[in-house]
């Protein structure tokens, strides 16, 4: 495509959530790969006065590389729809909902989406009883990529019922997300607007050496082994981007997202389930997004203007 250039860009990362380092090199990354093209490019790591620090860049637009609250669940984005200066990926409705893996679920399920069944719960409530049948997952209702997450079993060492001293996320958060444990393999699937309505870039496998696909695991190097294109059925392959698709138009997504699925692999098409929709999907070197994009042939820096561009045509600044 015809460089955007002269444009000046807001990357904006950083902040104070429980995702600030990997934000931080989303965000040094993405400005290192849009400098490379020959744009102007304000590094800014959030802080309280983020909206004077803003308007004294006064860009032509914000990338937003913020992961977690206050930037991917509408906060930010609200600020920037009153300071009305265009910003990558999601907007204020969508990412509202889309972080609230709850609210996720009434969005999705009623148009055919499968996603795993269980319950809001109160920590309190676990040290009295478990909320549903063991194996189950608790995760924080509002966090990403995979904080907080525990997995209880029978043989946990967390007792039965959960005790109040065992390490877990009911120590960190008031209430939790409890669903059933889904045996199987994990997968993701990314998807990105082009102009042309949005696609599905394809299915990457993820294979982790020891526990799950947890917080540690995604982000330290040679923990998980990334298979892209995943080694799948054609079916479930083609469920798996469509659901991506439906997923993100459902949501209003824009720029890109990535949807993430368990597969229990014994139970065919009825054995796969969408877990969550990411509207702010990392962009660090371990990241899925980059790597499913290059390997459609997307450079990092091509994929860093795209999303660029998408958010200028919403805005109606392109051209």
């Amino acid at each position: 495509m015809a460089r955007l250039a002269p444009l000046h860009i807001l990357v904006l990362m950083g902040g104070w959530a429980n995702e600030r380092e990997v934000s931080l090199s989303s965000g040094n990354g993405v400005a290192d790969a849009l400098e490379s093209l020959g744009y102007q490019v304000t590094r800014l790591d959030m802080g309280r006065d983020v909206a004077a620090r803003i308007a004294e860049a006064a860009p032509d637009v914000v990338f937003n590389a913020l992961h977690g609250a206050p930037g991917e669940d509408g906060t930010v984005q609200g600020m920037l729809d009153l300071m009305g200066i265009p910003y990558t990926h999601s907007g204020l409705a969508t990412s509202v909902i889309a972080i609230d893996k709850e609210l996720t679920k009434h969005a999705l399920v009623p148009h055919g989406i499968p996603m795993p069944g269980g319950r809001v719960v109160k920590s309190e409530e676990l040290f009295e009883a478990d909320p549903i049948a063991r194996p189950y997952v608790l995760k924080p209702v509002n966090e990403g990529s995979s904080v907080g997450v525990a997995i209880v079993t029978d043989d946990s060492n967390c007792g039965n019922p959960i005790s109040r001293q065992a390490r877990g996320p009911w120590q960190d958060f008031k209430t939790l997300l409890a669903e059933p444990f889904i045996r199987g393999r994990e997968l993701t699937t990314a998807v990105i607007d082009t102009g042309e309505g949005p696609r599905a870039l394809g299915v990457t496998e993820l294979i982790v050496a020891s526990g799950f696909y947890d917080y540690e695991n995604k982000y330290t190097a040679g923990r998980t082994e990334h298979i892209f294109p995943a080694q799948l059925p054609e079916d479930i392959a083609r469920l798996c981007c469509e659901y991506a698709v439906e997923a993100h138009k459902r949501l209003g997504c824009e720029g890109v997202s990535r949807s993430d699925f368990r597969w229990d692999d014994e139970r065919g098409e009825a054995g796969l389930f969408l877990l969550e929709t990411n509207t702010q999907p990392g962009m660090t070197p371990l990241s899925l997004v980059p790597e499913q994009a290059k390997g459609c042939g997307i450079a990092y820096p091509e994929l860093c203007e795209l999303i660029v561009e998408d958010a200028l045509r919403r805005a109606g600044k392109l051209g």
